[in-house]
């Protein structure tokens, strides 16, 4: 009798933290890899030097949740920055040297306006990609390989 209460106690004790685990963990959606591609140069000038700017777009920018880009103040910042954004974004030349970052988008569209720039005269990497880093989750989406000329 005592071996039977104890099993129905354990038992019941199981079926209780499964049904609070699954009411409360809910597993991240699967998002897509980001698809980038060039939108344009911009040539321009400051400090006295030339530039030229490569403008990209991430195609399908429109699958990834507003959220994933809202202020995270709770995470450490990104320079003065103490709102920076949960999710930054990285660009990276194709053997993964980094060449510039965002840490302020506020929502998915403004993935239609990412850059990096260089001096006008120096030979651009011939791919870019990007990574975006989801900071609350510690998820990194790595997107294509995208040229650097049109």
């Amino acid at each position: 009798m005592r071996l039977t209460k104890t099993i129905t106690m354990l038992l019941a004790s199981m079926m209780l933290a499964m049904m609070v685990s699954a009411s409360t963990s809910q597993p991240a959606p699967i998002l897509p890899n980001p698809v980038l591609y060039l939108t344009g140069q911009e040539f321009y000038t400051t400090g006295g030097k030339n530039w030229i700017r490569y403008q990209y777009d991430v195609l399908n920018k429109d699958a990834y949740p507003a959220e994933l880009f809202a202020a995270a103040p709770a995470l450490p910042p990104c320079g003065a920055n103490t709102k920076s954004s949960r999710t930054w974004v990285d660009i990276l030349d194709q053997r993964g040297k980094r060449l510039y970052g965002f840490c302020a988008i506020s929502k998915p569209e403004d993935l239609g306006n990412i850059w990096f720039a260089m001096e006008d005269g120096v030979i651009p990497p011939s791919y870019v990609y990007i990574e975006m880093t989801d900071r609350q989750t510690n998820t990194k989406y790595k997107s294509n390989l995208a040229d650097t000329t049109l």
